[in-house]
């Protein structure tokens, strides 16, 4: 006779390793972090779920995986792994091993699908409620409004070639000749998240049931990674789109070792190429080299000074004048050809008589990870290389040299605003 442990919850993330549509699809960067992350944060960030684990056939998965901070305390077989694989088998696999391993089974499921990786804050524990309180529910799935009503949508019989309905609609002979006002409203279900009663999947064999509770989500977050053109589109409306999601880049988010934002920031230092320019370089006929900055980062700079709220400089290792040039028009001092960026912030915290710990750094490169010990917190912009982003205390939205220091510079002058400073 199985049993469920009362208020256990097991989030299980689905993460084959054949993607074919996108190769590695599941541990390719999406806006920072492998898109898997995504999916990890949001479970670990949820109050209702006790354990985190991800179900895949593929070492290098699983490798990431546990360094996002789930369990992959198991290998699903290749069998299932395939690409007509359906998911109940998943589940199935994963729930006879948490009947091995512990003699019993959690009360909840949570299914998280990496392919929706942009979640509100909150949605998985508000799944979990919905389903808590309605003890005959079987399970919360996700819905937003079909963009597409499908009373107004059709098949073609194959043996005639006729159009016919695709679906009926009592009291309307003709559902798709009537306006859209008079249909029913009709609802799509996305990825982010279904919240499912164990007991459901086990003697039901569904990850459904019969009683099914609608969680709405507001539709600026229906994502579906499908395709190689959905990638770009929807890492824009990560970084664009103003929506208050689980970000696994967030401070704490991946481990304890983050540091957060400090409360009071008395040195901004900045690197240059890839911070405040987008790191490219273009060179005339005569090998006279300019570079491309952001008129929007320097606003934000000079918002920080004339408030003054912060001190602003420039640490960079380039030797090229477009530098001082820059730092000239900025108003800010600038130390360059520093090829020891450790040293050199020990040298301006003394002199200035800084606190470390309310030192900010901004780098984008493998150069710029030794100052990372240096100051209170290490911060690089979107588009920095994979190492100093999985290093980072922080990650911005904005690539460098397109918004990513004034998007720092408003954030450090929102905190100071709330201190009241």
């Amino acid at each position: 006779m199985v049993s469920y442990a009362p208020g256990e919850v097991v989030a299980l993330i689905p993460a084959r390793g054949g993607s074919k549509g996108i190769p590695r699809k599941n541990i390719k960067d999406f806006a920072g972090a492998p898109l898997i992350a995504w999916s990890i944060a949001a479970a670990k960030a949820a109050e209702g779920v006790t354990r985190v684990i991800v179900s895949t056939d593929d070492p290098e998965i699983a490798e990431v995986a546990k360094a996002w901070g789930a369990e992959v305390p198991f290998m699903r077989p290749a069998d299932l792994a395939l690409d007509e694989t359906p998911d109940l088998p998943v589940f199935l696999h994963a729930l006879d091993y948490l009947a091995d391993s512990s003699g019993h089974l959690p009360e909840f499921m949570v299914q998280l699908r990496p392919t929706s990786p942009i979640r509100p804050k909150g949605l998985v524990d508000e799944a979990l409620a919905l389903l808590a309180a309605e003890p005959q529910a079987d399970s919360v799935r996700g819905v937003v409004p079909s963009g597409q009503n499908p009373y107004k949508m059709w098949r073609v019989d194959p043996a005639s070639g006729q159009m016919k309905p695709l679906m009926k609609l009592d009291g309307q002979p003709e559902p798709f000749n009537a306006p859209r006002q008079s249909l029913p409203a009709t609802y799509w279900q996305t990825g982010h998240i279904d919240a499912i009663r164990t007991r459901c999947i086990v003697e039901k064999s569904s990850l459904s049931g019969d009683f099914i509770l609608p969680l709405f989500i507001d539709p600026r977050y229906t994502v579906d990674i499908d395709s190689p053109g959905d990638w770009p589109k929807y890492e824009a409306l990560v970084r664009e789109g103003g929506l208050d999601l689980v970000d696994p880049l967030a401070a704490g988010s991946r481990d304890s070792k983050k540091r957060p934002l400090p409360e009071r920031v008395q040195l901004l230092a900045l690197d240059f190429d890839g911070v405040l320019s987008d790191d490219m370089v273009y060179t005339d006929q005569d090998g006279r080299e300019s570079v491309r900055t952001s008129r929007g980062d320097g606003m934000g700079i000079r918002l920080l000074i004339e408030q003054g709220l912060t001190e602003v400089m420039i640490i960079s290792r380039e030797v090229n004048p477009v530098v001082s040039a820059r730092a000239k028009k900025l108003n800010l001092p600038v130390r360059q050809a520093v090829m020891d960026k450790a040293q050199a912030l020990r040298e301006v915290i003394a002199e200035g008589g800084y606190s470390p710990d309310a030192v900010v750094f901004v780098g984008n490169d493998l150069p710029d990870l030794a100052a990372l010990p240096e100051v209170g917190c290490f911060i690089c912009p979107a588009d920095a290389i994979a190492e100093v982003r999985n290093m980072a205390d922080l990650v911005l939205k904005r690539k460098g040299g397109r918004g990513a220091v004034r998007e720092l510079c408003d954030r450090i002058r929102l905190a100071q605003a709330k201190l009241g400073v």
